[in-house]
């Protein structure tokens, strides 16, 4: 099945990147950028070293849409 958490924190993420592709609102943005930061928070101390690594890759983009 996989590491729920993760996917959770994978699904956040591609929807804050997708808010800031297609122009949502500065709330909506603001708000996807909270609920994916605190999925990857979460998601972090329960994953597998590779995961880890995927989701540092997540938490750059995460920040490049700052």
């Amino acid at each position: 099945m996989g590491n729920r958490l993760f996917q959770e924190a994978r699904d956040f993420v591609e929807h804050a990147e997708e808010l800031f592709l297609t122009g949502g609102s500065n709330e909506e943005k603001e708000q996807a950028l909270q609920v994916a930061k605190n999925a990857l928070s979460s998601a972090y101390a329960n994953t597998t070293f590779a995961e880890q690594e995927q989701l540092r890759e997540y938490q750059q983009v995460l920040d490049r849409l700052k």
